[in-house]
């Protein structure tokens, strides 16, 4: 029986019952594919990929036809999942007008449920904006990469009372703006907890504690595959680089011994046909 693919609706009944709700980034169609298989109520095609997937030392280079072909195979790979497009750098800032257009590539090209874009108060029009053209927004504060060199690096916020209840009011704005949901990251989870109580809407969490409505990691880093660095809120539930690593090396060890391929790996002639190619050579 194929999974049912949550609605927004669905999203919001969640948080009214206290169900958390599990997700996770995908950049290609099999780890959708695996996601969806594994049960998760949402996948996000972050613009992390830009780090994941091209190597970047972050999200700024990151552009919106890379998230949209990359947000196209996540769909093929998980056709009954919510999927979240995210929106890369001045793909939104410039102008309410750029925002509403890009946003909706994500709907019209890759076929996404929602888009994602980070900042608070000062994205209350692209918001308003992009709701009113009938798309979903996730809003996302906290720890916003695509604005990290203002906040002085890869760096946890909302620490002191004064930092924290700017934040607090920059989701309380988000949810007037009509955003579905909101992502908060890299908050102290008592703060979390706050906006999760005090907003209508789901709070969902990265690096902001148990109490969120739910928990989003990034794939390549709960697998084992990102290597550069690991974030303080990331638990390794595999080191899929170092078991990669391995075969890899395994397979070339044995390509240069001649150990593969093996007689099992290779086609057979039909029987008498490589005398009459002998004789023809």
């Amino acid at each position: 029986m194929a999974k049912k693919k949550l609605s927004r609706i669905d999203i919001q009944q969640a948080k009214e019952r206290k169900e958390r709700l599990p997700w996770v980034t995908a950049y290609d169609y099999w780890t959708a594919r695996f996601a969806e298989e594994a049960g998760m109520d949402m996948i996000l095609v972050g613009d992390s990929l830009g780090m994941c997937i091209y190597g970047y030392e972050g999200t700024m280079p990151v552009t919106m036809d890379q998230c949209i072909y990359i947000s196209e195979a996540v769909r093929r790979g998980a056709p009954n999942t919510f999927i979240i497009g995210d929106m890369p750098f001045l793909s939104y800032q410039v102008s309410v007008e750029e925002a509403v257009r890009n946003a909706g590539r994500f709907f019209k090209e890759a076929r996404v449920d929602a888009i994602k874009l980070e900042g608070g108060r000062r994205m209350i029009a692209q918001i308003q904006a992009i709701v009113d053209g009938g798309m979903l927004v996730m809003g996302h504060i906290g720890l916003t990469p695509q604005s990290s060199g203002q906040l002085g690096g890869f760096k946890a916020q909302g620490r002191t009372a004064e930092t924290a209840m700017e934040l607090i009011e920059d989701a309380r704005a988000i949810q007037k703006a009509g955003a579905f949901s909101l992502l908060v990251e890299a908050v102290p989870p008592e703060v979390c907890r706050i906006m999760r109580d005090d907003l209508k809407i789901p709070v969902y969490g990265i690096g902001a504690g148990v109490e969120a409505d739910g928990q989003v990691m990034i794939c390549s880093d709960i697998l084992g595959i990102f290597q550069a660095f690991t974030p303080k809120f990331v638990r390794k539930y595999d080191n899929l680089g170092e078991r990669t690593l391995k075969v890899f090396t395994q397979y070339a060890n044995e390509v240069r011994s001649g150990e593969f391929p093996a007689e099992e790996h290779t086609y057979k002639m039909v029987e008498g046909e490589l005398a009459k190619l002998e004789k023809l050579l």
